[in-house]
């Protein structure tokens, strides 16, 4: 049975633009393992294998669902321990926690605010309903409201990114040499601005551009397969 991952979309299903799923994408091509693409909605979520999660990314190996894209390079590392390792030790887990905790508490909320309605509007119109009020419950304000607190992001988001600068000043990759699963965690949330949002928010001539375009190329350029939009 061929492998399958469940994928976040919009109205263009060959445009996946969780950043999650874009950890799990590189993780998997990371690993050398082929993989189908199911893109669904968030509407779709609930009805996938039977209820068997509210979000994705979600794997199916064969008879093994994961959910949660750090459980599933978790599960990949173990399940295929002679392939190119995610992690190179248990070290390298502790830091990968360490970066998600600083990519989803750092960048990803003003990511979010930043594309909101970029997002909303890349929906069909039963996701777009269903963004618009769990979004405006969450964080009590209206989508436009929201978006124009982002605004004000745009300028400032490169300050949020000088613990990661500060280290790629001396390595390629958050992983030394080579990428592990750190470095995918990051490029998620920034493949999710570019994909969904038109703001560019990394410039030419910044070491986190270069490390992005570097990511962008792994893995037979899987991260460019996409276009910005």
């Amino acid at each position: 049975m061929p492998r399958k991952l469940y994928t976040l979309c919009g109205t263009d299903k060959a445009r996946p633009f969780s950043p999650h799923v874009w950890k799990t994408k590189l993780s998997l091509a990371h690993k050398g393992l082929a993989f189908d693409i199911a893109p669904v909605g968030f509407t779709e979520i609930p009805k996938l294998e039977e209820g068997a999660t509210k979000i994705v990314p979600l794997l199916r190996d064969g008879e093994k669902l994961v959910k949660d894209s750090f459980e599933i390079a978790l599960y990949l590392e173990q399940a295929y321990p002679e392939r190119a390792t995610l992690f190179g030790g248990e070290g390298g887990k502790a830091m990968a926690r360490f970066v998600e905790g600083w990519s989803q508490m750092t960048l990803h909320p003003v990511i979010g605010r930043i594309a909101i309605m970029d997002i909303h509007d890349s929906l069909d119109p039963v996701d777009q309903a269903y963004f618009r009020r769990s979004r405006e419950e969450r964080f009590g304000q209206s989508l436009e409201e929201i978006a124009e607190a982002g605004r004000s992001d745009i300028k400032a988001f490169s300050t949020k990114l000088e613990p990661l600068r500060h280290m790629l000043k001396a390595q390629p990759f958050l992983g030394g040499d080579r990428p592990l699963f750190a470095d995918y965690i990051v490029f998620g949330a920034l493949q999710w601005a570019r994909i969904i949002s038109p703001h560019r928010l990394l410039a030419a001539g910044d070491v986190v551009f270069d490390w992005f375009e570097r990511c962008l190329d792994l893995h037979d350029g899987l991260g460019r397969s996409v276009t910005a939009a």
